[in-house]
């Protein structure tokens, strides 16, 4: 690209409200007024297009609605700010699914459908206001040492619980990618196990006391904290398996091109098998019939039905509103009206001239993730400011994505998009319609205490911007309800088999012949893909085959 200009960018910028300019949506096949389905899939998330995927490599003909022009739900990219600029709407690294058997064993060859991931490194970069930093690096001994820097006990501690890490990894990560009450619990795994007990000792702490426990320097708690953060408070019991997320090697990988790569490539693996997807379809009804859900309405007051089943990825507290609601037992109503929110986020995202650029020892450095925590203490302060509804704007945590460091194809010819997240209450104590009124204002004090650690970014190195409060979240994605892009709370009340409520966490909903998945799901949160394969695994049981039969298809 020619030189540019600032004037020449901004023209024309955003600045209404979600008024976004998205990435042209591919083109699809339509739906003819004869055709017949066997699945009908209402919302076009990850997780549903994954279970879909699944389902049409088994040979049964999959419709998936819609509402917005792209598909995606949370794994979505799209033109937030000028053309040419690829902003990752909500989530950015995958690692989570690598680990996922569709990933990892190559289920669905989706490198074929045009996948492909790059692995940052440095993986993440936490500056301190004392002029001091951790960076964190694929090579654990370098990162150890980064730790060191600041205490010896720190970077011995930093790789013995790596290796604590690694050596439970099949223990503790066994059940995620199989429906609840497929093999044996985590409780019996860990009952047979020598290191059992160390393990349900540490599962039951909380993230703070084992990061305060095996860690003295506080610039190396708070890496730990919030690198990233679980967007749970640290302080909570049963937190303390996050006190090992950020003790890694393995980087936060992306997807080439922006996180809705990942989508677009289940898409068309969906397209080559036989299957249709509708987009601006949002669906309003379920179509009941004798007590069986056989299909869905959609707000255009077209109609859809599946043969076998309807599959949903709305949000549950949506879900139950779209059908009479006497079909729902009581207990699972208890569950849908009791269902918690998480700790939500203002987001601004920003085309760029530069990336980021932290000083460090020699020069500077641009990492394609980095966080920025003042102290532990500061991120102990989110459940008394979430408890009381407050946008707390004094120091505030942050993190920040350039992905386009790492991918230039993400932006034109040297610019960079950049994400800035801070952490905040849905539930304002003057009401959630208060965001329109202070979401620039925190935006902005987000963006002046960053530059306190990147000064290079001045006005004139940005281009555009587009702000997303927790309330815009919602108003953007219904299923980030109450601004919760990971579904909702992830407290013991709200995870495992408790999720989204007891009884009902094995993706068959009460009403016969409807499925449900997503991030409200079991195992729910993050860009797993374990709600989607798993709730796949269901189905093609119910329909007489198995996911190992499926996938073993040639």
């Amino acid at each position: 690209m020619s030189e540019i200009t600032r004037r020449g960018f901004v023209k024309g910028a955003v600045l209404a409200p979600l008024a976004f300019s998205p990435l042209t949506a591919e083109a699809r096949p339509a739906a003819g007024p004869g055709d017949r389905y066997d699945i009908v899939v209402a919302g076009a998330g990850h997780n549903s297009l994954i279970t879909a995927a699944y389902l049409a490599k088994a040979g049964f003909r999959c419709l998936v609605l819609e509402g917005h022009a792209i598909i995606g739900g949370g794994v979505k990219t799209e033109e937030l700010t000028l053309p040419g600029f690829k902003h990752d709407t909500c989530s950015t690294a995958h690692n989570g699914i690598l680990g996922n058997p569709l990933m990892r064993n190559d289920e669905l060859k989706l490198r074929d459908y045009g996948l492909e991931y790059i692995s940052p490194d440095p993986i993440m970069h936490m500056p301190f206001a004392d002029g001091s930093y951790i960076t964190q690096w694929a090579d654990l001994e370098r990162t150890a040492a980064e730790f060191a820097k600041f205490s010896k006990k720190d970077g011995e501690a930093y790789e013995r619980m790596y290796h604590e890490s690694e050596a439970a990894k099949d223990l503790l990560g066994g059940d995620q990618f199989a429906p609840p009450g497929t093999g044996k619990s985590l409780n019996d795994r860990l009952a047979a196990n020598p290191m059992g007990k160390f393990w349900q000792r540490r599962l039951a702490m909380s993230q703070w006391e084992v990061v305060r426990e095996n860690f003295e320097s506080d610039h190396c708690r708070a890496f730990l904290m919030a690198t990233p953060w679980s967007m749970q408070p640290p302080q909570y019991p049963m937190t303390g398996r996050s006190a090992y997320s950020a003790i890694r090697t393995a980087p936060r990988k992306i997807a080439k091109g922006g996180s809705g790569m990942l989508s677009q490539a289940i898409a068309r693996f969906i397209e080559a098998h036989n299957g249709v997807i509708l987009t601006n379809k949002s669906v309003a009804r379920l179509i009941i019939e004798n007590g069986k859900c056989i299909g869905v309405e959609c707000a255009d007051g077209s109609s859809y039905r599946g043969d076998k089943a309807v599959l949903s990825t709305m949000h549950i507290k949506h879900l139950v509103e779209m059908a009479p609601r006497e079909l729902w037992p009581q207990d699972f109503l208890y569950g849908v009206d009791t269902w918690e929110e998480e700790v939500s986020e203002v987001v601004t995202h920003y085309a760029t001239k530069e990336p980021p650029k932290y000083p460090i020892k020699g020069g500077t450095i641009s990492p394609a993730e980095s966080a920025i925590l003042a102290s532990p203490e500061r991120l102990l302060r989110f459940a008394y400011d979430d408890a009381c509804g407050v946008s707390n704007i004094d120091e505030p945590p942050i993190s920040i994505f350039c992905s386009t460091v790492a991918d230039p194809s993400r932006a034109p010819a040297g610019m960079h998009t950049l994400k800035i997240l801070g952490f905040h209450p849905y539930s304002l104590k003057e009401g959630p319609a208060h965001w329109d009124a202070i979401k620039n204002q925190v935006s902005e004090a987000q963006l002046n205490y960053f530059r306190g650690f990147s000064p290079n970014l001045t006005d004139d190195k940005i281009l555009g911007r587009f702000v997303m409060s927790p309330l815009d979240l919602e108003r953007k994605n219904p299923s980030f309800w109450h601004g919760s892009i990971h579904g909702g709370s992830s407290d013991p009340s709200q995870s495992g088999t408790m999720r989204p409520m007891a009884g009902w966490s094995q993706y068959r909903m009460p009403i016969p012949g409807l499925y449900q998945t997503g991030a409200c799901t079991f195992p729910g949160g993050s860009v797993t893909g374990a709600p989607g394969r798993n709730a796949a695994m269901v189905m093609l049981k119910d329909f007489g085959t198995s996911l190992e039969e499926v996938v073993n298809k040639t």
